[in-house]
């Protein structure tokens, strides 16, 4: 009789674990968000980590001996353009071979993002898209907000503005209606005039 055992599922060091890396711990995909080395005097360095949990979208923090493995998982990213979204779900389409696919409206907890056209990365594990992932910056257009006030362009004085994605942040003082900034998607802040 042939005996059959487990494949060996891949292991990598944490020390190999960088943002946008994704790996599997207590049957939890996560996803790495930053990664820090800590060397502490004579003892052995520790790596800390801080996560996204891709199925429950919670943010957590994971500490690691140095020469600690995890279990690698091979997560596929493709570039696919945002078509739309109903209440439920975001459509997308390959750019090369025009399939599209939906992808559920809960694993994009950043949703207010995405714009209509523009490309973004998905990554995969085999067929299932696990997250979008959004560039650090992106452009949005000031669609209302108090009168822009001279000689403030210096100062840390912000005011409310909406965004035409409709979301809601604050605006140095110097900033009109109709112009275009740039938002920090990590943390959906103001960051520069476009």
């Amino acid at each position: 009789m042939l005996r059959t055992y487990p494949k060996e599922t891949p292991m990598i060091s944490v020390t190999d674990l960088r943002a946008g890396t994704t790996y599997e711990e207590d049957g939890n995909l996560l996803q790495v968000l930053s990664y820090e080395h800590i060397k502490m005097g004579r003892g052995s360095a520790n790596i800390k980590v801080k996560v996204k949990n891709l199925k429950s979208g919670t943010i957590l923090e994971r500490s690691y001996i140095n020469g600690a493995k995890v279990q690698d998982v091979a997560v596929v990213k493709k570039e696919m353009q945002y078509l739309y979204k109903d209440s439920d779900f975001a459509y997308f389409m390959n750019p090369s071979t025009y399939e599209q696919t939906s992808i559920a409206l809960s694993i994009i907890p950043d949703h207010q993002y995405l714009k209509e056209g523009e490309n973004f990365m998905v990554s995969y594990l085999e067929k299932t898209p696990l997250s979008v992932i959004f560039p650090p910056k992106m452009v949005f257009t000031v669609v209302e907000t108090g009168p822009a006030i001279k000689g403030n362009s210096a100062t840390n004085v912000f005011k409310d503005a909406i965004l035409d994605n409709g979301m809601k942040t604050k605006v140095p003082l110097f900033i009109n209606m109709g112009e275009q900034i740039r938002v920090d998607t990590r943390s959906g802040t103001y960051s520069e005039k476009a």
